[in-house]
């Protein structure tokens, strides 16, 4: 069997997925976190609170409820269904280093944990980091 043979094969068994289909939920989920994440907003601003103060609080339940939903082994199936809009926003990132930090438990503090906690989450501070000041130098560019 020669390699178009094989891509040909592999190409007809593979499960094909509806992309519009997957765009349409991670829309719809993605919507629904912001719509969460901004009723539990407007409800810490109910308590006299800043807007740094509340979204802050806001950011550190949405991190927090998704740990926990990790941690039960919950958050995983809502990823199989709902894909990027739901590892978009913190709960993903909040998702990767519990992942991690479940994965890597027995292994101890210093050689599990630590050493592997940012193993998924690195490459999105890594290049977020870089982008972000790529953004702040074609800013400084063009406003002066």
């Amino acid at each position: 069997m020669n390699k178009k043979e094989y891509e040909k094969l592999v190409k007809k068994y593979s499960p094909s997925e509806d992309k519009l289909k997957n765009a349409l939920m991670a829309f719809v989920s993605g919507g629904i976190i912001g719509l969460i994440s901004t009723i539990i907003y407007v409800i810490f601003l109910k308590f006299d609170m800043d807007s740094v103060t509340s979204t802050a609080y806001t950011i550190v339940i949405l991190i927090l409820a998704s740990s926990i939903l990790t941690g039960i082994g919950f958050f995983d199936n809502l990823v199989e269904k709902f894909k990027c809009g739901i590892i978009i926003p913190i709960t993903g990132f909040s998702h990767s280093m519990t992942s991690c930090a479940i994965d890597n438990k027995k292994d101890g503090f210093i050689t599990g944990l630590g050493s592997n906690l940012f193993k998924l989450a690195g490459s999105v501070l890594l290049y977020g980091t870089f982008s972000a000041f790529i953004l702040v130098v074609i800013k400084v560019i063009f406003n002066g």
